[in-house]
């Protein structure tokens, strides 16, 4: 807990946590109390100051470390990749005698996907360019390095990269290995139907000290948790901002992780140098991962997407290329019908911030819907930095007009990212800046708790515990006004004066106590008890087939205040904002508002606000 005082010019705030309270503190409104009935699926939350917890194992020591077994020599028909899946009951990424190979298991050369016999052996059509990788079953594990990055492919290029790369590309493999045998140990962690996924959007760093931010951030929170250690966390794109050689630095960061780390490209992770689309991720594959791959925990197939499509010397686009829809068909029709598929990608299949925006969603999304027609399915997404929980049957107009798709078939979900607004804004004190996303959310990282099929999503905030959920503020005319008239000196303004203040002229034209709920969607209700009444606030965004709502009206104010004076992107937009109107009849003085928010799992939040009616 901090404490704040502030200036008479900017309220008094009495108590409050961390960085979220210290916005609230700048926005002059007083946050009483705040409580939340969830915790994390073991009770394991991300708590600051507490030392993780190691119920699960300490996974520094247990950890199966290891390498893809590439087998010295050439391959007997350089058209053909074989080898083995095997149990590597020894952890040293060699199959000795002993080590049975493990049938049934999908392997892929990028394009076809086959299973593996009785003895763990497959065969795969070979081809240049090409990235060979193993899809792990339920209750398996892949081997990770000793930075916890998942070890399970192979690259096959083998003159390298084609051209002489900024930040090297992909080495010379030379000919066809005699054989690429992929290691796997027995996991209980992986094999449970109840699971934690961390999903990460958008580390993006741009330099050594933005690396540090993300270190202190969201980084030190996962490394006190331990409710993870079998999914692990997949960081969906743009895992640095442009320097790829920033990726050691990454490697670093996911070192502190207690599980498995995997990584998909993002619009910044790209070999802006190469000279063809189909070399435009080399380093990220040369040092991270697949462009493209699947794996499976619990109940849950988890296929990772890249929807970056980048044409050489031009601008990038959200789509998949054919070969990699060639791949999604045929490993989608290698999984049962009745797991769960768990979708990742950076630009997301569909989107609310840039609904309007063909190239910030993906062009084959009514394709991929066809194709998971039937299937239980949950779709994430980053690249907009905020934070979108859309549920099956949301629909905008923009979706329609660009894609013919009238409503969405399952849940969507972007998740918000660990730069926040590209680490801007003021400082916090607390090792990174306020980071405020575009929707007024904060940073922070995405969890998917999944039992069997059911999904439940939370987002914990960088820095914050999980019941960290909403910013209350209000929306008066003089902040309108305010907001105006600082439109084209954003970043430069002076701070709107009496934030906490309102006059009976705001009240006359319309005030509103607003909640932005940064998890809410449709299904949620916000509900707002003043004077001994409750009333059910109303969200501004219906999500019923209508244009995105923008501007000083539907934006939220706490984050406005902080982004017009200190700079980042204007919260004047989101599917998650709730306003409930102040009474013109309210009597002067001191009132406090109590904000419960319930999502659509019905897990409540709750709230107060204070607030000065000065006539």
């Amino acid at each position: 807990m901090q404490n704040f005082i502030s200036t008479q010019k900017r309220g008094v705030a009495r108590w409050g946590r961390g960085a979220g309270a210290a916005l609230t503190a700048a926005a002059g409104l007083t946050v009483l109390a705040a409580t939340g009935a969830f915790a994390g699926p073991s009770g394991q939350g991300s708590v600051q100051g507490q030392a993780p917890s190691h119920a699960q194992g300490d996974w520094a020591e247990t950890a199966f470390r290891g390498h893809v077994d590439v087998a010295e020599g050439a391959a007997a028909d350089a058209e053909t990749l074989t080898g083995v899946v095997f149990d590597d009951r020894n952890h040293n990424s060699t199959q000795d005698r002993g080590e049975r190979g493990i049938k049934g298991v999908k392997v892929s050369n990028g394009r076809e996907v086959v299973t593996t016999d009785a003895h763990g052996a497959y065969e795969l059509p070979a081809y240049e360019n090409m990235t060979a990788f193993v899809t792990q079953p339920s209750g398996w594990q892949v081997p990770v390095d000793e930075d916890n990055v998942a070890q399970f492919h192979y690259n096959h290029l083998p003159e390298g990269t084609p051209e002489d790369l900024d930040f090297g590309g992909i080495a010379p493999t030379g000919a066809l290995p005699e054989a690429v045998n992929f290691p796997l140990v027995k996991a209980r962690a992986t094999g449970g139907k109840q699971q934690s996924c961390v999903i990460g959007g958008d580390i993006q760093t741009y330099t050594e000290q933005e690396v540090e931010f993300a270190r202190e951030g969201a980084f030190t929170d996962l490394a006190a948790r331990t409710d993870y250690t079998g999914c692990g966390a997949l960081f969906i794109g743009d895992v640095v901002g442009d320097d790829l050689s920033l990726y050691g630095k990454t490697r670093e960061l996911a070192g502190m992780l207690n599980g498995p780390a995997r990584f998909l490209p993002g619009n910044h992770d790209l070999d802006f140098d190469a000279v063809s689309n189909e070399h435009s991720f080399d380093t990220f594959r040369e040092q991270l991962a697949p462009e493209y791959y699947s794996y499976d925990v619990g109940n849950a197939h988890v296929i990772a997407l890249n929807t970056v499509d980048y044409q050489a010397g031009s601008s990038y686009n959200g789509a998949l290329d054919e070969r990699q829809l060639e791949w999604l068909r045929n490993d989608l029709a290698n999984t049962p019908e009745d797991k769960l598929v768990v979708l990742g990608a950076h630009i997301p299949l569909l989107d609310f911030a840039d609904s309007s925006a063909s190239r910030h969603q993906v062009d084959q999304v009514a394709e991929i819907f066809e194709m998971l027609e039937g299937r239980e399915a949950v779709a994430l997404g980053g690249h907009t930095h905020s934070i979108e929980n859309m549920r099956a049957g949301d629909s905008l107009a923009g979706w329609n007009e660009l894609f013919g798709v009238k409503e969405l078939p399952f849940t969507h979900i972007t998740a918000g990212a660990i730069s926040g607004d590209w680490f801007s804004g003021a400082d916090t004190g607390n090792g990174y800046p306020e980071a405020i996303q575009r929707d007024g959310g904060r940073p922070g990282v995405l969890t998917l708790d999944i039992k069997d099929t059911d999904v439940v999503e939370r987002f914990t905030v960088r820095g914050e515990d999980d019941d960290f959920q909403m910013a209350l503020g209000l929306n008066t005319p003089t902040y309108r006004d305010w907001y105006a008239a600082n439109l084209d000196n954003a970043g430069q303004a002076e701070e709107f004066a009496a934030p906490a203040t309102v006059t009976g002229d705001d009240l006359a034209g319309t005030t509103w106590l607003t909640t932005n709920f940064w998890m809410g969607s449709t299904g949620s209700t916000v509900e707002v008890e003043l004077n001994g009444e409750t009333t059910e606030a109303v969200r501004t965004q219906p999500m019923q087939g209508e244009d995105v709502h923008v501007g000083a009206e539907y934006s939220d104010p706490v984050a406005v205040q902080e982004q017009l004076v200190h700079g980042g992107s204007l919260a004047d937009r989101t599917m998650h904002l709730w306003r409930f109107e102040l009474p013109e009849d309210l009597a002067a003085g001191e009132h406090t508002a109590t904000v419960t928010a319930t999502d659509v799992h019905g897990r409540e939040f709750t709230e107060d606000i204070t607030f000065t009616i000065a006539r």
